[in-house]
């Protein structure tokens, strides 16, 4: 059953991710738009952003998110609560999902028993454990898809994907995968220009049957370059920019530190490396990524 939303008010239960699709009309926006995701819990890395569409002088309703505002890092309640009274608006990825469903990990999609998944076990209990019951009602009223228009194009926004929610696209996928999506996506809410996805951690573009496949990358985590930051799109009628995000991690290191997650990814906020590539394809692994 596929419910249209036109509003983003909460619904009455967070257990409806079975049974319906949530569908949002955003309508036109008019100006630049941000396309962002993947906070995951990194509050210097959204202030950073905050910071940025500020200055710009980018209006709220012009932010995007794929989700994922909580996750590995130990802020994921104040990024929820953050973006939430800032009027940004977005969908649900799958850890927006598990949380507002009382999910029992995060729903990531890593193998079982792999190391990403191993990783994941204490900081989904840390972000499960201290996301606020408002926070959880949000997510739960956040819709799976969005679609809104820009420059006469028509766009959808997704988080991994419409047949699975944490299905990873990656830079170098097959076009068929793409393809598979862009038709499961069209299915729903008829013919897209672009497709504007987050999840697998990486900014990328790529051209698909004449649509668009943007990926905003995320902000929480740098794309395993070896260099801090995160990344994020900048939408205009030209057409989608990656642009990278400069922050000081310090802030966020030092709260994951206290909160006893130095599973690795603490120091991937300095290092700009990933602690576990053995999720990336092999072409995508350190040989080839530190350019």
């Amino acid at each position: 059953m596929i419910v249209l939303w036109f509003s983003e008010a909460p619904v009455s239960s967070g257990r409806v991710w079975e049974d319906t699709m949530k569908i949002t009309d955003l309508g036109r926006l008019e100006g630049p738009v941000v396309l962002w995701g993947g906070a995951l819990g990194n509050l210097s890395a959204l202030l950073a952003l905050r910071d940025v569409t500020r200055d710009e002088g980018i209006a709220g309703a012009n932010i995007l998110f794929t989700g994922d505002l909580a996750g590995y890092c130990a802020e994921g309640e104040v990024c929820a609560d953050m973006v939430r009274r800032l009027g940004w608006r977005g969908i649900a990825g799958n850890i927006e999902k598990q949380l507002a469903d009382g999910g029992a990990d995060c729903g990531c999609g890593f193998a079982a028993g792999s190391v990403c998944d191993t990783l994941s076990v204490k900081w989904w209990a840390h972000t499960n454990a201290t996301l606020s019951t408002a926070s959880r009602y949000w997510f739960a009223g956040l819709p799976d898809l969005a679609v809104f228009e820009h420059a006469d194009r028509r766009y959808a926004v997704i988080h991994g994907g419409v047949t699975d929610v944490s299905r990873f696209l990656w830079p170098v996928s097959r076009q068929p995968e793409f393809a598979e999506e862009i038709g499961a996506i069209e299915a729903e809410v008829g013919p897209v220009d672009g497709v504007v996805a987050g999840h697998c951690g990486f900014g990328f573009q790529r051209v698909v049957a004449g649509r668009r496949w943007i990926n905003a990358g995320v902000i929480g985590m740098p794309p395993n370059n070896g260099v801090p930051g995160g990344q994020y799109v900048r939408l205009d009628p030209k057409g989608a920019h990656i642009r990278r995000l400069s922050y000081d991690p310090a802030p966020s290191v030092a709260a994951m530190r206290r909160a006893g997650l130095t599973q690795g990814y603490d120091d991937a906020l300095t290092t700009g490396r990933w602690p576990s590539e053995e999720i990336l394809p092999g072409e995508m692994r350190r040989k080839v990524m530190a350019k």
